[in-house]
């Protein structure tokens, strides 16, 4: 149904609600300058651009670092975006290198930055525009907003709090659940009475898909957020399923009456 609302809204939080893509390359890049040494004829700058261009491809935190490696290398963004899976994999068989300890030692470094200057490391994050002016009144309406997240907790509810957004306990699923995001959806669709009709908003086409293909999440709404972390190919992917609800930023801000509609 056109006129169809969500009882309940589940939302990313880094590519949905907010762009931590500034302290994703600091912290990949403080990486790589352990994990090698600081590159000759490039500067971080340059690489920082890069990095932003071909940040999509990334599924797991490590392989930020072997994306800056590819770009030190001269490994095009276009070759990147089309076969960053063999390109990481070369990377790390032929430096002799192992996810297990590139993995730790990024959370290692970015953990060090946050006990020495917690504010600086916040102060990367940045809210996309209107996001805040879209969930911030339905939060005090008591209207329930679930946000699932890799990010830890306690820096989602730190963000929010700048921006003056107080979301009610156990409504933030965040790193420390280490379970895939259907498995909240099945938890939050089976826990709250009555059922509710969830809408769930995502930036990774692969989660939402890992969400399809599961029978008892039919009735959960699907929407990939155009401006997260993610590429043309995947959103051209989203505006062709039926499954699947291509979302841009000004539809967001709308009233849920109005999203929809405007798909059709």
């Amino acid at each position: 149904m056109i006129n169809d609302k969500p009882t309940l809204l589940a939302l990313d939080f880094d590519g949905v609600l907010c762009d931590g893509l500034l302290e994703y390359f600091q912290t990949a890049w403080r990486t790589y300058c352990q994990l090698w040494s600081y590159p000759q004829g490039v500067s971080p700058e340059e690489l920082a651009t890069g990095f932003y261009r071909t940040r999509p491809v990334i599924e797991i935190g490590w392989e930020m670092p072997i994306l800056i490696r590819a770009l030190v290398l001269g490994i095009s963004e276009i070759e990147i975006l089309q076969n960053w899976s063999r390109i990481a994999d070369n990377i790390v068989r032929e430096e002799q290198l192992k996810a297990e300890i590139i993995g730790p030692h990024l959370d290692r470094v970015r953990d060090e930055w946050i006990n020495t200057d917690l504010s600086g490391w916040l102060g990367l994050h940045r809210f996309y525009p209107g996001v805040i002016e879209r969930i911030k009144p339905l939060i005090e309406q008591s209207f329930p907003v679930y946000i699932i997240t890799t990010k830890e907790e306690r820096f989602v509810r730190s963000l929010l709090e700048q921006q003056g957004v107080n979301i009610p306990e156990n409504q933030i699923f965040g790193k420390g659940y280490k379970r895939p995001k259907y498995e909240i959806l099945r938890e939050l669709l089976t826990k709250i009475e009555p059922t509710p009709h969830i809408w769930f908003i995502e930036d990774r086409l692969q989660t939402l898909l890992s969400v399809q293909q599961q029978p008892d999440l039919n009735n959960v709404k699907l929407f990939l957020a155009d401006w997260g972390y993610n590429i043309q190919r995947e959103r051209d992917l989203a505006s062709e399923s039926s499954a699947i609800n291509l979302l841009s930023l000004s539809q967001f801000s709308q009233d849920f009456s109005e999203i929809l509609r405007s798909r059709y």
